[in-house]
């Protein structure tokens, strides 16, 4: 059984990751973010949200990303 320390609710998640818990909203709506509803309310795994962040913080599994084009205004001639 998971202990309450396992499972986070929108506002400790949103302090955890210092985010407004809106965002949090907009992510489980995107289906960006792993959740589960009790009820009406949602909660998350601990364990899910390392295994996501992780994800996040290297989307490509250790390969390398192909470049990105730079963003801004094009030039004009």
């Amino acid at each position: 059984m998971a202990s309450s320390k396992d499972i986070l609710t929108i506002l400790e998640l949103s302090a955890h990751l210092r985010v407004h818990p809106t965002t949090i909203y907009r992510l489980l709506r995107e289906g960006r973010i792993p959740g589960f509803r009790v009820g009406s309310a949602w909660r998350f795994s601990r364990r899910a949200i390392e295994i996501w962040e992780h994800e996040q913080a290297d989307p490509s599994g250790g390969k390398s990303a192909p470049a990105r084009k730079p963003k801004g205004r094009k030039a004009r001639k």
